[in-house]
């Protein structure tokens, strides 16, 4: 996975949808490389938008985003595998659209299956995992083309209570060990503290940027952080954030 995550800017951006009205309004945030930033807010407040905007999935209405690397990687909330593709299969989708040469794509495949913890899952179809293997897979498909930026829209937010810590495990240690760029969109406060280095809080609908705050927890994490008093100190203060 390449070391140098993206840098992204984000100027006077403003986005409307023609029956739904604005969504969010004089977005400007700079995002620097390799930084893990979270993004919360209520429901309808334009975060997903705002993902899709910076993954060019959309343009938007006013303002202008600038990202310096073009390798960008997608995980939507629900891990979208083809069915009739078993995991590897699945995961070597991209390096195949890319062209990739089968040997080297089917090895990728299998080292970033193996880093999400599916070495055991590599000929399965997505009918015979379960819904956290299934965005195991998701992840591992997303990584493999070793992205610069990689976006993140509430991947987690279906899976059980343990699933849902793994995972989050899994993925703050893939990005410490190669530093892409990540924005992750959540709505659990906790998550968007245990996850990220810097949270951005975005008001009621339209969203406007309300907070920019600097976790303050040590970039290694694990279970034993979760219960500190210093977990807990940056919860309450995203808390008061996201309620006021």
């Amino acid at each position: 996975m390449s070391s140098t995550g993206a840098a992204v800017r984000i100027e006077s951006v403003s986005h409307e949808f023609k029956n739904s009205g604005k969504v969010l309004e004089k977005i400007d945030l700079s995002i620097s490389p390799g930084e893990f930033v979270a993004i919360l807010g209520p429901s309808g407040c334009g975060k997903s938008t705002l993902l899709r905007l910076i993954a060019s999935l959309d343009k938007p209405k006013y303002g202008s985003i600038t990202i310096d690397r073009s390798a960008k990687s997608f995980v939507f909330q629900d891990a979208t595998l083809l069915p009739w593709r078993t995991s590897l299969a699945n995961v070597e989708l991209p390096l195949e659209l890319a062209g990739v040469d089968p040997t080297q794509r089917n090895q990728l495949a299998r080292s970033s299956l193996e880093a999400m913890g599916l070495s055991d899952a590599v000929a399965k179809f997505p009918q015979e995992l379960s819904g956290g293997m299934k965005m195991r897979v998701s992840v591992a498909r997303a990584l493999v083309t070793e992205p610069s930026l990689l976006l993140l829209d509430e991947p987690f937010a279906a899976l059980d209570e343990n699933s849902r810590f793994s995972l989050q495990n899994d993925l703050r240690r893939r990005w410490a060990n190669a530093k892409p760029t990540v924005l992750f969109v959540t709505h659990s406060i906790a998550e968007a503290v245990y996850l990220a280095d810097r949270i951005i809080v975005l008001s009621g609908r339209p969203g406007r940027v309300m907070a920019d705050y600097k976790v303050t927890l040590p970039e290694e994490r694990n279970e034993k952080l979760r219960l500190s008093v210093e977990f807990l100190h940056d919860v309450q203060m995203v808390h008061g954030l996201v309620k006021s």
